[in-house]
C-alpha cells in the first residue's frame, strides 16, 4: 500500500472512532465545536500510533483508541493555540478557527473537553492491561503538559516579547516540546501497547518531529495559504526567529533532509516492516500543507 493510501486509511479509521466517541452526546454548542475541531487534518500522529502498532503485528482495532486520543489532544492544542490570547489565528485547515465560528468561551471549553476525552479514550480495555493503559496515560500527560507541549507553547509566547531572538538551541528546545513531544508519544505508543522496547521508535520520532517543524517553517516562508489552510509569515512579521531565519532556506532544507535520513536509520532494526514509516518521514518534508 502506498503511503498516501495508508495515511488516508488511517485517517478514515481514526475519524470513525472519533465519530463514535462523540455520538449520542448532548446537542450543545460545545459538542458541535468538538466535532468541528477534530474534523480534517493530516492525522499524522494517529497514523504513527497505528503504524507502529502494526510493526509488532497488532491490528488497528488494538490501537485505534490511542490514535484517536492523540488526535483529540492535538486538536485541543490547536483550538487553544488559535485563541486571541495565544497566537490569535482566524484560519485553520482552510476553515474559520473555533473561536471565530463560535466564540472564545466555546473554544476554551471545547478544547478542555477534547483534552479530557483523550484520556477517556486511553481507558479502552482493547489497549491492553491496566499497567499498559496507565503507561499510555502517563506518557501522554507528560508529552502534553508542562514538560512537553505546554512548555513549548509557553516558550513560544515568551519569545514574542524577548529582548533578542532565540538562538538555534533555544528554538530546538522549544519545538521539541511544542511539536515534537506528541509526535514522540505517537511513535512510541505502538511499542507500549505491544509490550516492546520503544527506544528505536523514540529516536526515530525525535528526528521526525524536528524535521516536521523545520518543514513548517519552510512552508511559512514559501507556501501558499490556499494549500496550507492557515495564515503564513506570522513569525517573520512578529520578528521571531525560526529555523529558516537562522539557517537560511537552503540550510533549513538540508537540515530537514539530514534529519529524515537520521530518522530512517533508527528504523533499521525493523527492516522492510518499517517501509511505511520511512515514507512518512519523507512525506513530512515534502508536504505542501
Amino acid at each position: 500500500m502506498s503511503f498516501p493510501d495508508a495515511l488516508a486509511r488511517a485517517g478514515g479509521l481514526i475519524q470513525s472512532r472519533l465519530n463514535h466517541a462523540l455520538t449520542d452526546k448532548a446537542d450543545e454548542p460545545v459538542l458541535h465545536a468538538m466535532r468541528y475541531a477534530v474534523g480534517g487534518g493530516k492525522r499524522l500522529r494517529g497514523f504513527l500510533v497505528l503504524e507502529t502498532a502494526a510493526l509488532f503485528g497488532l491490528p488497528p482495532e488494538r490501537a485505534i483508541s490511542a490514535a484517536a486520543a492523540v488526535e483529540c489532544l492535538h486538536a485541543y492544542s490547536l483550538v487553544h493555540d488559535d485563541l486571541p490570547c495565544m497566537d490569535d489565528d482566524d484560519l485553520r485547515r482552510g476553515q474559520p478557527t473555533v473561536h471565530v465560528k463560535w466564540d472564545d468561551a466555546t473554544a476554551v471549553l471545547a478544547g478542555d473537553a477534547l483534552q479530557t476525552l483523550a484520556f477517556e479514550l486511553l481507558c479502552d480495555p482493547a489497549l491492553g492491561t491496566g499497567d499498559t493503559r496507565i503507561a499510555l496515560v502517563r506518557g501522554l500527560a507528560q508529552a502534553s503538559g508542562a514538560e512537553g507541549m505546554v512548555l513549548g507553547q509557553a516558550l513560544d509566547i515568551a519569545a514574542e516579547t524577548a529582548s533578542a531572538p532565540l538562538t538555534l538551541p533555544q528554538i530546538t528546545r522549544l519545538q521539541a516540546g511544542k511539536t515534537g513531544a506528541l509526535i514522540r508519544w505517537s511513535a512510541e505508543a505502538g511499542a507500549v501497547i505491544a509490550g516492546q522496547d520503544p527506544a528505536p521508535l523514540r529516536a526515530y520520532a525525535t528526528a521526525l518531529g524536528l524535521a516536521f517543524q523545520i518543514a513548517d517553517d519552510i512552508l511559512d516562508e514559501t507556501g501558499d495559504e490556499a494549500q496550507t489552510g492557515k495564515r503564513l509569515h506570522k513569525d517573520a512579521t512578529a520578528g521571531k526567529a525560526t529555523f529558516v531565519s537562522l539557517l537560511g532556506l537552503d540550510g533549513a532544507r538540508k537540515t530537514a533532509r539530514d534529519l529524515v535520513a537520521e530518522a530512517e536509520g533508527h528504523l533499521a532494526p525493523y527492516g522492510d516492516r518499517a517501509r511505511t514509516l520511512i515514507d512518512a518521514a519523507r512525506f513530512v518534508i515534502a508536504r505542501e500543507s
